[in-house]
C-alpha cells in the first residue's frame, strides 16, 4: 500500500499495488487555501432537519486503479443517493472561504480624511454480487446490501455482524485494512453503521473521459449529525488536514465533542508577509495548533453566502449550491432573521489537524442559530510618506515606530518566529524599547 489515501473516514488501498461588516473594508490581496496543505481532505456538509449530503473530495495520487475508499454510514444508501460531484464546486467554495490577507492604506493625516480602499450523467446499477462471492460473505456474517456503478465508480453497501468477519471480507476482497482497524469497525457496527465501499471502474472512467477523481456525493437521513474520522487515523503516517464547508439554513456549525474556536484574525502583520502569505499562514496556524494542544476545531470562516467583504473568489451561484446538495433555498416564504435578497445558505468553514491520540472519537455536529460574520482576515497596513508638517502629521510620525513594533509583535505572537527576524525584514531596530521621542524627557538632557 503506497500511503493512507484521504485523511476522511477510512482509507484502504487495493493489495494488488469577527465583528460587523462595516470592520471589514480592505483591499484583498492573498488568500489561504487548501493547496498550502499535505495530507488535506475537503468535506462539504449539507444539513437541515436530518437530511444530510455529503461530498468528499479524494486527494489521492496515483493509479486509479489503486485507490478505494471505506466508509461508515448511518443507514442503508440507495444507488438515487449517490453522486458525483465536479471538483470545481469545492474549489470554488474553498476560494470563497479562505482566509485572506487585505491591504488598507494610512492618508495624510492633516487632510483627515478617511479613505479605505476597497475591492471591494449515470450509468445503470452494477450487477449484483451472486455465487461463490456472496457464499463467502455471507459465511463471514457480511451482507452486500447493494452494488452500484456510479460515474466512475463501482460502490458497494455493506453491513457486517462482526468485525473480524468484515475485515477478513475486506481483505480477501483485495483491500489492505490496517492493522487495528477491526476495533474501530466493531465501534461503527455497535452503532447500527453501514459501509460505503468505492473504488474506480476504470472501463466508465475511460468513457467518461475523466483523468482524476471527482468528488464522491452521499445524501441521507439521520438524526446523527457527525463525520466518521477515526477509521483514516489507524496507522496514519502523523497529523491529518481537514477541511469541512458546513453550509446551512440558519446558523454556524460547532462541533458539540471537541472545542470549536475562532482562528486569531483582524491583526496587523508587517508589509512583507504580502509575498510570504502562504508560509506565514502555514506558520500561524501550527502555532494556534500547538497552543490548544491539537486538540480544537478551528473556524476559519462564517459568513451569509449571499455575499463577502472583501471578496477573495465571488458567492456560490444557487445552481453551484444545488449541485453541491443545498435542497431548501426554493422554498416559499421569506425568513425574516436573514438579509433581503441572501441565498438562505449560511457557510461555516472548519478546519482542524488531527491524529488518533488527540482525536480518539469522531466529529459530532450541531447547527446553532449564530449568524454573526466571521473571517480569518489579515491586514497591511502601508504607512502615509507626504511631507506635510501639520501637528498631526508630526504626532503621526511619532507614532508610526510604535505601530510597526506592534506588527512585529503580533507576527511573532501568532506563528512562533523570532521577534528580531521579524525586526531585521522590517528594517527595525532591535530593541523594543520604542524610538527616542518615547523615552523620559529628562534622558535627553545627559548623556553619561
Amino acid at each position: 500500500m503506497k500511503r493512507l489515501l484521504i485523511a476522511l473516514f477510512a482509507v484502504a488501498a487495493l493489495a494488488a499495488a469577527a465583528g460587523t461588516a462595516a470592520a471589514f473594508c480592505g483591499f484583498y490581496v492573498a488568500k489561504a487555501d487548501t493547496k498550502l496543505f499535505n495530507k488535506a481532505s475537503q468535506v462539504v456538509l449539507v444539513r437541515d432537519g436530518d437530511r444530510t449530503v455529503l461530498t468528499m473530495a479524494n486527494d489521492f495520487k496515483g493509479d486509479p486503479k489503486e485507490f478505494a475508499i471505506v466508509i461508515p454510514v448511518p443507514t442503508f444508501i440507495e444507488r438515487g443517493q449517490i453522486h458525483v460531484a465536479e471538483k470545481a464546486l469545492l474549489d470554488h467554495l474553498d476560494a470563497y472561504s479562505s482566509p485572506r490577507l487585505v491591504e488598507y492604506f494610512d492618508e495624510n493625516p492633516c487632510q483627515r480624511i478617511l479613505m479605505e480602499r476597497a475591492q471591494a450523467p449515470m450509468s445503470a446499477p452494477a450487477p449484483q454480487a451472486t455465487g461463490a462471492a456472496a457464499d463467502r460473505a455471507k459465511s463471514l456474517g457480511v451482507t452486500i446490501e447493494a452494488q452500484y456503478t456510479v460515474g466512475e465508480y463501482d460502490i458497494l453497501i455493506l453491513s457486517a455482524k462482526e468485525s473480524q468477519g468484515l475485515e477478513t471480507w475486506l481483505v480477501e476482497s483485495g483491500y489492505r485494512i490496517p492493522q487495528g482497524a477491526s476495533r474501530v469497525l466493531g465501534g461503527y457496527l455497535k452503532q447500527g453503521m453501514k459501509f460505503f465501499v468505492a473504488k474506480v471502474n476504470l472501463k466508465e472512467q475511460s468513457k467518461l473521459g475523466f483523468t482524476y477523481l471527482r468528488p464522491i456525493q452521499v445524501a441521507y437521513e439521520s438524526p446523527k449529525f457527525m463525520l466518521p474520522i477515526r477509521l483514516g487515523m489507524v496507522n496514519a503516517n502523523g497529523p491529518q488536514e481537514l477541511f469541512i464547508y458546513a453550509l446551512t439554513p440558519k446558523g454556524r456549525v460547532e462541533t458539540t465533542n471537541y472545542r470549536t474556536v475562532r482562528l486569531p484574525s483582524d491583526a496587523e502583520v508587517p508589509l512583507f508577509v504580502k509575498n510570504d502569505f502562504g508560509n506565514f499562514y502555514k506558520a500561524m496556524f501550527s502555532q494556534q495548533v500547538k497552543k490548544q494542544d491539537m486538540r480544537t476545531v478551528f473556524v476559519e470562516y462564517a459568513w451569509d453566502m449571499a455575499w463577502c467583504d472583501p471578496c477573495a473568489a465571488d458567492p456560490l451561484s444557487s445552481d453551484e449550491l444545488r449541485q453541491l446538495g443545498v435542497f431548501w433555498t426554493e422554498r416559499k416564504g421569506p425568513r425574516p432573521d436573514i438579509m433581503p435578497g441572501a441565498q438562505n445558505v449560511f457557510l461555516t468553514r472548519l478546519h482542524l489537524r488531527y491524529d488518533s491520540e488527540h482525536f480518539p472519537e469522531d466529529l459530532v455536529f450541531q447547527e446553532t442559530a449564530d449568524r454573526e460574520n466571521f473571517q480569518g482576515r489579515y491586514i497591511l497596513r502601508h504607512p502615509w510618506t507626504g511631507s506635510d508638517r501639520c501637528e498631526a502629521a508630526q504626532a503621526y510620525r511619532r507614532e508610526l515606530p510604535k505601530q510597526l513594533e506592534r506588527q512585529a509583535q503580533s507576527l511573532a505572537s501568532l506563528t512562533g518566529w523570532d521577534v528580531n527576524k521579524i525586526r531585521g525584514r522590517m528594517n527595525l531596530k532591535a530593541s523594543s524599547s520604542g524610538p527616542a521621542e518615547d523615552q523620559p524627557w529628562w534622558k535627553a538632557i545627559w548623556k553619561d
